[in-house]
């Protein structure tokens, strides 16, 4: 990647500091919705958060928002199988949806496909949505599920990011290689951003720098 101009690392800064000023303000759970009926009313830029059980989703979205119980954490995967929203500042600004774990070895096919069909059918028809983050363990890369998941956010049309998590977890070499392997299977595919986010909730590698980049796709 170039070096920032002058000009370009002072937006950048810009915009981290917006990014962080808002994220320190208001944020509220709105609701939670087990099928699309149950939807809030689309009045704000919605930035959705998928990810298989256990990588660390509840622990991001608490890192970004600087909470510590925004999302429940849960030592049990798969427990969440609704789109949670959250409303981001006063007056609302945009909004965060969490979006069920994928993966959860436990789940009986009915919930798996109640699962799919839900999430499916909100990435087709969200007018609102901008972008979802996908979230991958650092630690093991990406994994058949998660290519089922890209696969099906091509097939909606629907930009996103993927996201490393635990990035603290591994050594810096396995680190560079992991970064560098997602990278390579994010340029395979239609709807999928080239740059590679790599965070930590726990020591916040990361998040400054996720943050802007969830109010530049939000365009707020």
């Amino acid at each position: 990647m170039s070096e920032l101009t002058e000009a370009e690392a002072a937006a950048r800064a810009d915009l981290e500091e917006r990014a962080r000023r808002l994220f320190a303000g208001p944020i509220t759970f709105l609701k939670s919705a087990p099928a699309l009926k149950f939807l809030p009313d689309p009045e704000a830029p919605e930035i959705a958060f998928s990810g298989r059980s256990n990588v660390g989703k509840s622990s991001l979205l608490n890192a970004l928002t600087g909470r510590n119980s925004l999302a429940r954490t849960s030592v049990t995967p798969g427990r969440t199988q609704e789109l949670n929203f959250f409303d981001v500042g006063t007056p609302l600004q945009m909004r965060l949806v969490d979006m069920p774990g994928y993966g959860f070895a436990k789940a009986p096919p009915s919930v798996t496909e109640q699962w799919r069909r839900l999430v499916r059918d909100f990435l087709r028809g969200r007018v609102v949505l901008k972008r979802t983050l996908l979230l991958i363990d650092a630690r093991h890369g990406i994994k058949p599920v998660d290519e089922d998941m890209m696969q099906m956010l091509d097939e909606a049309a629907v930009g996103y990011r993927v996201v490393l998590t635990k990035a603290d977890k591994i050594k810096a070499s396995d680190l560079a290689a992991t970064v560098a392997a997602t990278e390579a299977a994010a340029r395979k595919r239609t709807a999928a951003f080239p740059q590679v986010h790599v965070t930590s909730s726990e020591v916040k590698m990361g998040i400054a720098e996720l943050r802007a980049a969830i109010l530049e796709d939000a365009a707020i």
